[in-house]
């Protein structure tokens, strides 16, 4: 029996890290509605909040690039290397001011953005949800690196609708994976 991952054998290795995307997700989804919440909270509070997120994802995310079966290794670790020094930058130097912030949090919506865009096309399962949230972080981070003293609550609010996004995408392709490798245990 073939899958569109491939054959039943490699279906638990290559869905084994799902605990990881959810746990991803949740943490951009807290992060989203932490910005949202409280967009006049100060930029260096905001900044090392997603720096730590960033950081964290990042990490993640070359984890899941040394995995055995994931698809897409290197650009998977080419994000996640982007996301960790972003990630860093922002938790180092958090006064940078709104501008600095701005176009560190706008060079990861973009480079983000427009991979989930483009794996979109590789994978049939949820391609649509995927293009659209690609196209919309990629948007959303030209219309900051456009603007980049846009202003703080500007910036939280952008970038909170972003992160909860980013973690919608992300509980959805957690639960896709959880749900194809309870099939093939299943089976």
């Amino acid at each position: 029996m073939e899958s569109s991952v491939g054959s039943t054998e490699e279906v638990p290795a290559t869905t084994s890290g799902w605990w990881l995307i959810l746990l991803i997700g949740l943490l951009s989804v807290a992060v989203g509605i932490a910005f949202l919440a409280q967009p006049d909270n100060s930029i260096e509070t905001l900044a090392v909040i997603a720096g730590i997120f960033l950081l964290i994802d990042g990490i993640i995310e070359l984890g899941a690039s040394l995995m055995h079966g994931t698809r897409n290794r290197g650009t998977i670790a080419l994000v996640g290397v982007v996301t960790a020094i972003i990630g860093v930058l922002l938790i180092r130097h958090p006064v940078g001011g709104v501008v600095a912030v701005a176009l560190l949090i706008g060079l990861w919506l973009i480079a983000v953005g427009v991979v989930r865009f483009v794996v979109a096309f590789e994978e049939s399962e949820h391609r649509g949800w995927n293009l659209a949230v690609g196209a919309i972080q990629a948007i959303a981070g030209i219309v900051i690196i456009a603007n980049p003293d846009i202003g703080y609550t500007t910036l939280a609010i952008l970038a909170g609708i972003a992160f909860i996004l980013n973690g919608l995408g992300m509980l959805g392709l957690g639960w896709s994976m959880h749900s194809a490798e309870r099939e093939v245990k299943a089976a």
